[in-house]
């Protein structure tokens, strides 16, 4: 949620952020309106409740018929006050509901556009040329099948389309992935966390994926639990409602846990293989932080990103995703696309999002300093998407003989494997 400050004091800066996520600029005005209402409404309370607090007093020193008057407008202001109590809830619900419409505000210098719109600011590695090898390039459903890394098949056969079954080195390189993730993430200094993949309405909602994504989340509704997309929901709300010390901060918590979403509007596009399934498995980075921090913390989330793809050997662009593309609570957010041989192109792998105090405020939590309680600043990034990472080394690794060669870095994890051999 946007601070109510912004709306009051600089609600051109809302205004331009609206424009710029291309949503409704009209919304400030209702907010403004709805605000005036609200506090009007809590000063006729006030007003009449401290009446009537002031009668009550009067009323215990009068006697006779000054007494008789005093409680008859001591009972209409009872019912008054009631009224007005009522008046003051159905217009704070109609101010809330309002501001939840709003996304994050966008931060200055976040280029314009939307989804179609890509802003490359950095180029790592060089793709790999096969046909200097004289390799014909594979689909990495194709060299996962001849590896016996990946059965889609079955995957289907138990789960339904999009969900499929990792095996053998499918399987190792997860693993391998999971432990590689692991050691960056403890050598980085992030505490390592296990959280529940089952979340209550209220987490899903304060980190904004009750919103414009909520066609995308899978709902239990005989408990009313919602599966998580990502373990950025768990980690966010795991300090919701708590007031943090600030000698505390920066924390920094990397949380592994398994990944669901419906793919919902996706129909039709990358039904081949792992790269749009409906679960997957991911290492998510996460960080409290002042506000003031945020945007170094930000920095710091992209260049450990990058520095894991590089680790790798996969080549891969940056990208300063466009104002229109932003998710609700993203006031910024960086993008790496992968090198795809079989696509001849870059596809996202990771992303890391400058939250700013958005989801904070929507879940309560604060640090205490100096100046008393104040929102903290949120942040998470993708460490490692296993199955788009598979993806891509299987095709950016593929070898003539069908076989595939394993990362340097992953080896140590496999025992010393190099090489995945095609099954004959």
């Amino acid at each position: 949620m946007i601070d109510p400050k912004v709306l009051r004091t600089d609600p051109d800066r809302l205004r331009r952020s609206q424009q710029a996520r291309g949503e409704s600029v009209e919304l400030v005005d209702e907010a403004i309106a709805a605000d005036d209402a609200r506090r009007s409404a809590i000063s006729a309370f006030e007003t009449t409740r401290a009446e009537q607090k002031s009668l009550g007093m009067q009323v215990a020193r009068a006697k006779g018929d000054e007494k008789t008057q005093l409680l008859s407008r001591t009972k209409d202001l009872a019912a008054q006050v009631k009224q007005l109590s009522s008046a003051v809830d159905a217009a704070e619900e109609r101010f809330d509901q309002i501001m939840k419409q709003f996304g994050n505000i966008v931060i200055d210098g976040v280029p314009t556009g939307g989804e179609d719109d890509l802003y490359v600011i950095e180029t790592v590695g060089t793709p790999r040329d096969f046909a200097a090898e004289s390799i014909k390039v594979r689909d990495h459903l194709e060299i996962g099948e001849a590896i016996g890394a990946i059965d889609m098949e079955r995957g289907a056969k138990v789960s339904g389309s999009r969900f499929y079954f990792l095996t053998g080195p499918g399987a190792l390189l997860e693993f391998a992935l999971i432990q590689h993730s692991l050691a960056k993430a403890l050598e980085w200094g992030f505490t390592p966390m296990i959280p529940p993949a089952l979340v209550k309405p209220s987490a899903m909602e304060g980190t904004g994926f009750l919103g414009q994504a909520a066609d995308d989340v899978y709902h239990l509704e005989r408990d009313d639990l919602y599966l998580v997309g990502t373990a950025e929901v768990p980690l966010a709300a795991y300090h919701s409602d708590e007031i943090l010390d600030a000698g505390s901060l920066p924390l920094r918590y990397a949380g592994f846990s398994p990944a669901y979403r419906r793919e919902a509007g996706s129909y039709g596009k990358d039904t081949r293989g792992i790269f749009r399934v409906h679960w997957f498995d991911k290492f998510e980075m996460f960080v409290y932080c002042r506000p003031e921090d945020a945007e170094a913390e930000h920095e710091r989330l992209l260049d450990y990103e990058k520095q894991f793809l590089t680790s790798l050997g996969i080549p891969f662009q940056v990208l300063d995703v466009a104002s229109g593309d932003l998710g609700l609570s993203a006031a910024r957010k960086y993008d790496c696309y992968g090198w795809v041989p079989s696509q001849d192109r870059y596809r996202e792998i990771t992303s890391t999002s400058n939250c700013t105090e958005f989801q904070a405020r929507r879940l309560g939590i604060r640090y205490r300093d100096e100046q008393g309680p104040r929102p903290v600043a949120t942040l998470n990034g993708t460490l490692c998407a296993m199955a788009r990472s598979i993806l891509m080394i299987l095709e950016n690794y593929q070898n003539a003989d069908g076989s595939v060669t394993v990362p340097e870095v992953l080896r140590p994890y496999l025992g010393g494997r190099a090489v995945f051999e095609a099954r004959r």
